[in-house]
């Protein structure tokens, strides 16, 4: 059974050239029909007017498919870049794509690109936390007796940089013991 045509205020139907844009478009006919309003032999007929290439059901759904699954790829693409901070380049590797190929991914799935300098400072945001993070961590073990050669091996990091650390945690620090000889030499009279 063939749907009611369309009502005369409608408009007129769509012309052959739509109704191939919205078939290659990965459409059924079924839902150009519903879409339409047309028989389904005139929408098999505009199309074919059209030199439409027709497609079995199962290319349809294989190309259904496909759309779906770039469109998960490039949702997935979006939350790594906009969550964790990932490059473009990263981007690209997570999606076995080109830059520009991970880029496009990223606007379909309605990212903004950012520029180096934001993605530089949203990555030194997430080390900053880390080292502050670090920092007051090692102030609490300072603090409760260990000494800084101990933290810089415990750490894998120099003592220079474990002092740096203690400084930006705001540690007071304990006096420096000075083992060995002695600097001083008494005078002979």
């Amino acid at each position: 059974m063939n749907p009611p045509p369309p009502n005369e205020h409608e408009g007129e139907p769509p012309s052959a050239q739509k109704l191939r844009q919205e078939y290659e478009a990965g459409a059924t006919v079924q839902e150009l029909v519903a879409m339409s309003g047309l028989p389904y032999g005139t929408v098999l007929n505009r199309l074919r007017e059209a030199g439409t290439v027709m497609r079995t059901s199962w290319q349809t759904r294989r190309m259904r498919d496909g759309q779906q699954a770039r469109a998960r790829l490039a949702a997935r693409l979006r939350t790594l870049y906009e969550t964790h901070g990932a490059t473009l380049g990263e981007l690209a590797a997570a999606a076995g794509k080109s830059k520009p190929a991970a880029r496009r991914l990223l606007v379909e799935a309605g990212g903004t690109v950012r520029s180096t300098r934001q993605t530089i400072q949203i990555r030194s945001a997430g080390s900053r936390a880390k080292r502050a993070k670090l920092a007051a961590w090692l102030r609490v073990r300072y603090e409760a007796g260990a000494t800084v050669p101990e933290l810089a091996q415990e750490c894998n990091y120099s003592t220079a940089t474990v002092y740096r650390l203690l400084r930006q945690a705001h540690t007071p620090m304990r006096p420096q013991h000075h083992h060995g000889p002695a600097t001083h030499t008494r005078k002979q009279p």
